[in-house]
């Protein structure tokens, strides 16, 4: 028969029982004995002994019913309205609270220090979900990036260079470079709960060679592969073979990169002014680059295939995947329609 646990007793019921539980407890009997007596749950035999070692025959006494004061209130119209002002305006770290991303626990942090309103998460979710606020994967962005750079380049630089293109009869081409590893394996597995799956992979994570890639609104992507890092002398070899793939002259957006603006390079972007102009991003701010949704397309689909063992196999698959997105204009295309670079579309 399954134990009662006093939750339909009322206040004065409930202090008699656990007065009887203390009597039975002072004579030497023990906690199954008294529960099986009364009929009652043994949790609620240790909870009533426990009051009584801790504050004797008055800690007995039920407590009044309800919250604490401060607890379980409701925010008002213009308290919801200041809170998501907050979270939409600024970061936790600005308000000073010690959390990374607008989880419950900062929200709910964020109230209680505002409006002295103490919520549980539950309720926090309740009215984020209200709000219309759902939970995503923020974009991370470089401390160092400076917003008037990027408005400048959004509203002005870019536009200038759209209309300069256009009269020059030019193609406007985004540039970026990439490390293939042998170490990396991207994607989700499914396994047993509680047992995280196990892949073996190259552990020394070293970068086995690189690739420089374009990609154009049209559709069109030109990569070349190569090793070590970056020289100015594979960024011109790199150059000089887009400039013969591309039968009209190419305006190339790229980032700052030291090499894209050593001597050599200016001299031979110079020699060949009527061939190819460079133009640079705003500094630390890759998620304005489509080319970078090219990199993580192919590391995509060269880390969830097969682990790879070798840097012949690896460079294998990234010429494949490369083959084939230069056979699928729209999906190049589709790099153009996130919402920080549709301005390039």
């Amino acid at each position: 028969m399954k134990k009662q646990n006093g939750q339909k007793l009322t206040k004065e019921e409930l202090l008699f029982v656990r007065k009887q539980i203390v009597q039975f407890h002072k004579s030497g009997m023990k906690n199954q004995a008294i529960a099986d007596l009364l009929g009652y749950d043994i949790r609620m035999i240790r909870n009533a002994i426990k009051l009584y070692n801790k504050g004797g025959m008055a800690s007995l006494q039920p407590k009044k019913a309800g919250r604490k004061v401060g607890t379980g209130a409701y925010l008002n119209a213009e308290q919801e309205k200041e809170i998501r002002k907050a979270i939409c305006k600024d970061r936790p770290e600005q308000l000073k609270l010690d959390f990374a991303l607008w989880d419950r626990k900062a929200v709910a942090e964020l109230v209680e220090r505002k409006f002295g309103v103490v919520l549980k998460p539950r309720s926090i979710g309740d009215y984020l979900k209200d709000w219309g606020f759902t939970p995503q994967k923020p974009i991370k962005r470089a401390y160092q990036q400076s917003n008037p750079a990027v408005k400048e380049w959004l509203e002005t630089t870019y536009p200038q260079i759209q209309e300069d293109a256009k009269a020059d009869f030019a193609e406007i081409q985004w540039c970026d470079e990439t490390a293939l590893s042998m170490g990396d394996v991207r994607g989700r597995e499914y396994a047993p709960a509680g047992k995280t799956p196990i892949v073996s992979v190259d552990g020394t994570g070293r970068r086995a060679f690189s690739m420089i890639s374009t990609v154009s609104n049209q559709g069109k992507v030109r990569w070349m592969v190569y090793e070590n890092s970056l020289s100015s002398d594979i960024f011109i070899e790199f150059m000089q073979s887009l400039t013969k793939a591309t039968e009209r002259k190419v305006y190339l957006i790229l980032d700052n990169l030291r090499v894209h603006h050593s001597k050599p390079v200016k001299a031979w972007v110079e020699a060949n002014k009527n061939k190819i102009a460079l133009h640079f991003l705003p500094s630390y701010s890759p998620e304005l680059n489509p080319d970078e949704k090219l990199n993580a397309d192919l590391k995509y689909a060269v880390g969830s295939s097969d682990p790879v063992r070798s840097a012949a196999r690896l460079k294998e698959k990234t010429e494949a995947h490369m083959t084939l997105l230069a056979t699928s204009p729209e999906r190049i295309q589709s790099y153009f329609h996130a919402d920080s670079t549709k301005y390039a579309a």
